[in-house]
């Protein structure tokens, strides 16, 4: 009884070790004798993983003794150095079971495609021929709502029918989810699914809330897409990157202390999965590196502080990698908006000492450029303009900058363009590199300082420096305003 027993433990050893790695087998028939890559989604980028021969039968297998990370992968032909071939896009599922085959053939693979070894790819492929059956049911109501020439009436029926149909793919992705919740196929069909947000309540006064929903929509956009499985990072489409971005731009306040703190709560969400936590915090790094809206690269120097300086991305990142990101934190550092600008002491035109602190109005403008850049002498005579029509009217001055060592082209800069306000040498300065006080790598680069040396606005256009003067003049007396009632209030 017991040499039983053991030979069963054996046994069952054995059947485990045999299920370890992956085992992909495939027969496609008019694949014959050529090469196959398995290839793999990840963000924005494809990737190969493992190469296979196929036979006269067009049979061919990719397996190794570790398992592939979860995902859609799919199938790449070489026609030549530079023509590759996808095979049934999107591509087919790699989950759970790791050990199963696909049998096809052309020229509609994916309705020909018998799956043996996996119920999630078995799913997934239903899925798809179940779509497109309705796709082509639902062409020609899609051609007479799309119809500019008709009327709403006229499209009636049209959209009353196509309604119907889309009803139906609906009601098929429903049963899919409640009957395989745990498959991929099901994480999947879950992740476009719309948050239905329900009617606020009323308070007890018969009041109603009118952030309740925008508040409800937030809490639970995330319902539908769960950021701690990495499989949805290796998607045909970026939807983990883009999910995290309309989160960030259109459900958190764009200031830099509001972003911090949602994502450090995503952070903190997907920490569990080391592969999620460095998409996450990564993706975050990048989009604030070069951020649409101006004060937001702050969000780019707490990040690589908090994540990167600390060690807690470790794990993965290189040396190379931190420094870099840290290089580049500490030349923005110091020209944050909100930070207190340094002041710059350079020689001007005729080596004289001048400083930027010597101005005394509301507000001083700082213009960095560089005589042989073209964007600086497309800028320069518009700045001009600015300054002869609004000086008086803002109460400003310009300090502008020639990252130039030479002289002589400041000087015939400064006479092509007509400055007449100061302009030093940067080069040439007395209060140590230009670069350890601003960010100003490309030209023209232009920073608003107020009376008191805060940096109020850096990288605007010309064009813009009036609109912006204008709308920050009225929110500082909208400001005041209210400082001077909850003073009276106290």
């Amino acid at each position: 009884m017991k040499l039983l027993f053991l030979l069963l433990f054996i046994l069952a050893s054995c059947l485990s070790r045999g299920q370890d790695g992956y085992d992909l087998r495939f027969q496609i028939a008019d694949l014959k004798d050529t090469t196959v890559y398995l290839g793999y989604y990840y963000g924005e980028s494809t990737f190969r993983r493992d190469t296979a021969k196929t036979d006269k039968e067009g049979h061919f297998r990719f397996s190794k003794p570790k398992r592939l990370e979860r995902g859609v992968y799919f199938l790449i032909l070489n026609r030549s150095e530079k023509v590759q071939v996808k095979l049934f896009e999107p591509g087919f599922l790699v989950s759970q079971d790791q050990h199963f085959s696909l049998v096809t053939s052309g020229p509609d693979y994916i309705r020909n495609m018998k799956v043996a070894g996996d119920e999630d790819n078995r799913l997934f492929f239903m899925n798809m021929i179940y779509n497109a059956e309705r796709h082509k049911e639902a062409e020609p109501y899609v051609k007479v709502l799309g119809d500019s020439t008709l009327n709403e009436d006229q499209k009636k029926d049209a959209r009353i029918a196509y309604n119907i149909i889309d009803k139906k793919v609906q009601e098929y992705q429903d049963a899919v989810i409640v009957k395989s919740p745990l498959s991929l196929t099901a994480k999947l069909l879950r992740v476009n699914r719309r948050i239905d947000v329900p009617p606020p309540p009323k308070n007890a006064d018969g009041t109603i809330d009118s952030t309740w929903q925008y508040r409800y929509y937030r809490k639970h956009f995330f319902d539908n897409f769960d950021l701690t499985d990495d499989a949805l990072i290796r998607l045909p489409t970026p939807l983990y990157q883009q999910k995290l971005e309309e989160y960030l731009d259109k459900l958190v306040l764009q200031a830099p202390d509001s972003l911090m703190a949602a994502i450090d709560e995503l952070a903190l969400r997907v920490k569990a999965n080391k592969e999620t936590y460095k998409y996450l915090v990564y993706n975050c790094v990048y989009k604030y590196q070069r951020p649409g809206i101006m004060g937001l690269d702050e969000v780019f120097v707490r990040l690589v502080d908090k994540y990167f300086v600390t060690g807690e991305m470790d794990y993965w990142a290189t040396a190379a990698m931190k420094k870099s990101l840290k290089d580049h934190a500490n030349k923005l550092r110091n020209s944050l908006v909100g930070k207190t600008g340094a002041n710059l002491i350079m020689q001007d035109q005729y080596f004289q000492r001048q400083e930027l602190y010597n101005i005394r109005n509301k507000y001083s403008v700082i213009f960095f450029f560089d005589p042989d850049c073209g964007h600086c002498k497309e800028e320069s005579p518009k700045l001009v303009s600015f300054y002869n029509s609004s000086k008086s009217k803002f109460n400003l001055e310009i300090f502008a900058v020639s990252l130039d060592t030479s002289m002589l082209k400041m000087r015939n800069y400064i006479k092509e363009m007509k400055f007449t306000w100061t302009t030093v040498n940067g080069p040439r300065s007395y209060s140590g590199s230009l670069h350890d006080h601003y960010y100003a790598e490309t030209t023209p680069m232009v920073y608003i300082l107020d009376q008191k040396r805060k940096i109020i606005a850096k990288g605007l256009s010309v064009e813009r420096l009036e609109d912006f003067l204008t709308n920050y003049e009225q929110f500082e007396l909208r400001r005041s305003a209210s400082a001077k009632t909850k003073g009276g209030q106290d």
